[in-house]
């Protein structure tokens, strides 16, 4: 007689697009109920629709506490625990040093950094037993990354996080895991604004570069992040994935 495998039930921020609607996608494979978090109703609908599987989602900014606090409000309302959450919604501005202003600043810490931090430490009452959380990261934590100070600077601020808490939590039961993906072939390149004659020369650059000589793809980073939300990683703590195709190796 064949057991049932129980469900488990995932939150993924940042879920509309690349190494998020990856995840979305794998963990639904894996039967586990799908909850997409994301800014735009519109691209979380077309998400969803993307994903075969159990799914339901909830527009939020991860950047602003109080809809953090209405996001865990009603995922509570509708009955879920947490398994596991997946810390993945971020923005990259590049900008030259000297152009950062205030406003630049402000939006992407608060979102790379502050948001990513009260989305965990605001799911921990809905968190069920030997949960886990993976936070995105990124190579830039650990390279130098012109134009991409402040990103840079979050992301690693975010690797200090993960240790931190990795010990803190463990104790609760909740696993706390980074990837740190390095150049990954989603949309983010066409956020930057960028001509499209330029923006496919810093790619091809990029791939020239990488000892792997492309980009990675989505796919790879959801089974690193589904890795670390697994059993098969039950021992692992605080640690930071690197999936870069060996460009941090450089």
């Amino acid at each position: 007689m064949q057991r049932s495998i129980p469900q488990k039930t995932v939150l993924i921020t940042g879920a509309t697009s690349g190494i998020g609607l990856a995840t979305a996608q794998l963990f639904a494979q894996k039967q586990y109920n799908i909850l997409l978090a994301g800014r735009n109703a519109t691209s979380l609908e077309q998400a969803a629709n993307s994903v075969d599987g159990n799914v339901q989602t909830y527009q939020a900014d991860i950047a602003d506490i109080s809809q953090l606090d209405a996001l865990y409000a009603k995922i509570q309302s509708d009955g879920h625990k947490l398994n596991a959450l997946v810390v993945n919604a971020a923005v990259a501005k590049p900008l030259p040093f000297g152009d950062v202003n205030e406003e630049n600043f402000d939006l992407t810490m608060n979102t790379n950094f502050k948001g990513a931090f009260f989305t965990l430490q605001k799911a921990l009452p809905l968190m069920d037993k030997n949960a886990t959380a993976v936070f995105t990261t990124s190579i830039t934590n650990q390279l130098g990354s012109p134009n991409f100070s402040v990103y840079a600077a979050a992301k690693a601020a975010l690797k200090s996080l993960v240790k931190t808490l990795g010990l803190e939590l463990i104790g609760q039961g909740i696993r706390v895991n980074a990837v740190s993906p390095g150049p990954i072939n989603t949309p983010m390149f066409d956020k930057f604004g960028l001509p499209e004659e330029a923006t496919q020369e810093i790619q091809a650059a990029i791939k020239m570069k990488s000892p792997s000589q492309r980009f990675g793809e989505p796919e790879e980073v959801a089974k690193a992040i589904h890795f670390l939300c697994s059993e098969d990683s039950s021992y692992i703590v605080g640690e930071e994935l690197v999936i870069d195709g060996g460009m941090s190796l450089l």
